[in-house]
């Protein structure tokens, strides 16, 4: 049967012509393609972190990039479609990365560490080439000779948008008019830019005290709801009604009663917000929600990741000595892979030795020990990653239940070593990091090769482009994550009394450079009058605490002048505006196995929950998600579901009925919204950053708030986005150019 299997994979292989012929050589690895796709690479990977940390969620690039691609290209010229191959390939990488990245390094902050550019910088580089490095290898035997087998749903349907626009097909205008109207609807709503109207109508239901309904109307929550669908969009916005409707007015219920406060809140129920009820008692229940569904996930998925490791090791072995002088089968020497996996290897291992992250020193030894991890777990998760995607896609790819075994591995035997204080913390993420980052970019890699493989590409020159698309686009995913951390960080009043020599267990004291005093030379918060108070920020104290009874996760501002806590800082990553729910699972699972600290009450019920679903036949994570994540994020991106779900029924009753795809009229303009809100977002933080510097007056460009009927008004922001989301119904029901329907 093995044989017979082995024949038909031969028969394939040999049948298959691709789109360029091997024998043609047209140009491909040219200054414009790579020129544009690291432009793309920047761009996308920025708009992924902006996108990934608020909502939870991420999704794939290489279409809209190839889209773009070829309108810009052939403005300055016909490109060839090999071309615009590489500009996507490049583009994509970008992507590819920063979802591996989110998921992941700003659990740095939770933890209690710095997130520093230069560690996302090198943890993101080794994790990226060591996705690319170890695929390589894989690649003639999971998309050359299982052709007919492995599908590679993404990979095949950017083979198509390249091929139709090499043929004169046009989508790029739908793209553009998703950017240019999502673009111009979040200049007037997002609140760092004109602030126009609320960029989070909130309706707090003041006779079902605890509950809260509230939307973050963007465009690219609704863009992205549109794109996965209304039965996931659906899931999730019942994990935020469960959450937000059931549970918090239940723990308000139930708790506002007690005059004392109920581990790990620091205050009585009676005295919180549902913001304070969500952050203190839902994030946790949701964490352990999230982790469940992950290892379910992984379990459901085990005899196919099974399969595929020994399928991939057995044909590695076998394909040992192929060599092909055909254009379409050069790829880059084995050398060059073996020889840079192994100098990033010794390049991680050195930074974590003499560069460590600052309060989290470990010795040679465990630095080695770390590095021999990314090895093995990244060799093995690449492997399953890599073909994993070919079977169901790179949506379905289980990576985070992948980063959770990795985690949960590591910080078992370190805890067997008796490495368990907080630095070591720091060490297995900076291995499920590394790990997560390979496994993501390398199912994106294996998409992208096979779309050069139907296209006639060159390996070697798509390989080199993957390798030079992380680089550059590592760049911009450090310099997004620390900009939106500040960017979005709060600063608010908060008394409370503490002895400095003896804090509560739990809570510590923060030195840089020995100095306790916190390293900004001012900041600002808005005191219960609205008036703005600007303080030194040499006269306080940084504290941080971590699972402590008396006082709640986060950091803290210490007058020692007073000999008390004055000012809250909520930094930005891990606020309600950038929750970063798969980050915050990460530090959940260290620390719940290193100190086993955690409100356990908490996550069991995250766990049972979890159980419950699964035995009503729905999809967990998805559930989890929405249950840990606003329901405002939620709510918005329910409302592009519900779109996608009336074009759907629309068109089926007109008898004109289409698939949805990627790249259908909906989801090519959707792409356009998700593209617009992340670049506007983005140019939003920038402005708060000069805001923050003193470099622009507060509100530079808000000049919303001049007129406090129009920016306080819910239903004006309702209504615009209903006209936002009216005109995504609009451009999917409108034919592409050219006649063309999906």
């Amino acid at each position: 049967m093995a044989e017979q299997t082995q024949l038909q994979a031969q028969s394939t292989e040999a049948k298959f012509q691709p789109y360029v012929s091997p024998d043609q050589a047209p140009p491909e690895f040219t200054f414009r393609a790579l020129f544009l796709g690291a432009i793309f690479g920047i761009l996308f990977g920025g708009v992924t972190v902006y996108v990934g940390l608020r909502a939870g969620l991420t999704v794939s690039a290489s279409i809209p990039i190839a889209v773009l691609s070829i309108s810009i290209l052939r403005a300055f010229g016909r490109a060839t479609v090999l071309e615009n191959n590489i500009v996507q390939t490049t583009g994509n990488a970008g992507q590819s990365v920063a979802s591996g990245v989110i998921f992941t390094l700003p659990a740095l902050i939770f933890l209690g560490f710095k997130l520093e550019v230069a560690r996302i910088f090198l943890l993101s580089l080794v994790g990226g080439l060591i996705g690319v490095f170890f695929m390589i290898p894989l690649r003639r035997q999971l998309i050359v000779k299982e052709h007919g087998t492995l599908t590679y749903p993404e990979g095949t349907a950017c083979a198509d948008v390249l091929i139709a626009g090499d043929r004169g097909g046009s989508f790029a205008g739908r793209v553009f008019w998703g950017l240019g109207l999502g673009a111009l609807y979040t200049l007037f709503q997002n609140e760092n830019l004109f602030a126009a109207w609320p960029s989070t109508p909130t309706w707090d239901i003041k006779k079902y005290a605890g509950s809260s309904i509230r939307a973050s109307t963007t465009s690219e929550y609704v863009g992205v709801g549109y794109i996965i669908g209304p039965r996931v969009a659906g899931v999730l916005l019942a994990g935020g009604v469960f959450s937000w409707l059931v549970l918090m007015p239940a723990i308000h219920f139930f708790g506002a009663g007690m005059t004392t406060p109920i581990y790990p809140g620091t205050v009585p129920i009676a005295q919180m917000s549902p913001t304070d009820l969500w952050r203190t008692y839902v994030r946790p229940m949701g964490a352990g929600a999230v982790a469940m569904a992950g290892l379910i996930t992984l379990l459901k998925t085990m005899p196919t990741i099974v399969s595929a490791l020994r399928a991939s090791l057995k044909q590695l072995g076998a394909g040992k000595g192929e060599q092909s002088n055909l254009r379409t089968e050069n790829d880059l020497p084995i050398s060059v892979t073996v020889g840079g996996s192994v100098l990033l290897i010794i390049m991680m291992w050195a930074f974590l030795t003499f560069k460590p992250i600052p309060g989290a020193e470990t010795s040679m030894f465990a630095n080695l020990i770390a590095a021999i991890f990314v090895v093995v777990f990244g060799f093995l998760f690449v492997t399953v990653s890599s073909r994993i995607t070919g079977l169901i896609g790179s949506s379905a790819n289980p990576v985070s239940g992948m980063t959770i075994a990795t985690l949960m591995a590591t910080s078992a035997i370190f805890l067997a070593l008796g490495w368990t204080a907080s630095a070591f913390g720091a060490l297995v993420l900076a291995v499920g990091g590394v790990v997560c980052i390979a496994s993501s970019n390398a199912g994106d890699t294996s998409q992208d090769l096979k779309t050069g493989y139907l296209l006639g590409a060159t390996p070697r020159a798509q390989q080199a482009a993957l390798l030079i698309g992380v680089t550059i686009s590592t760049f911009a995913v450090g310099y997004t994550l620390t900009a939106m951390n500040k960017g979005l960080e709060e600063f608010r009043p908060l008394v409370k009394q503490v002895d400095i020599n003896h804090l509560p267990p739990g809570v510590a004291a923060e030195e840089n450079n020995g100095q306790r005093t916190f390293d900004r030379d001012h900041f600002s918060y808005h005191n219960a009058q609205g008036q703005e108070v600007t303080l030194p920020g040499g006269n306080f104290y940084l504290l941080n605490a971590i699972n402590s009874s008396e006082i709640a996760n986060g950091k803290y501002l210490y007058n020692p002048k007073t000999g008390q806590i004055e000012v809250q800082w909520i930094q930005g990553i891990g606020s309600e505006r950038a929750a970063a729910p798969q980050a915050q699972l990460m530090s959940t699972v260290i620390n719940g196995i290193l100190t086993r600290k955690l409100p356990w009450g908490l996550v069991m019920l995250g766990v049972f929950l979890v159980i419950v679903v699964e035995l009503l036949g729905i999809r967990s994570l998805a559930f989890a998600v929405g249950a840990y994540l606003s329901i405002g994020t939620t709510l918005a991106i329910f409302v592009g579901g519900a779109m996608r779900w009336l074009v759907e029924r629309s068109t089926k009753r007109t008898g004109q009925a289409h698939i949805e795809s990627d790249v259908s009229p909906g989801s090519l303009f959707a792409s356009g919204l998700i593209a617009a809100g992340g670049i506007m977002g983005l140019l939003g933080i920038g402005v708060k950053l000069l805001e923050a510097t003193g470099k622009l007056p507060e509100n530079a460009l808000a000049w919303g708030q001049k007129f406090p009927a129009m920016a306080n008004n819910n239903v004006l922001a309702v209504i615009t986005f209903l006209l936002l989301a009216v005109s995504l119904y609009y451009f999917a029901r409108k034919p592409l150019e050219g006649g063309k329907k999906d």
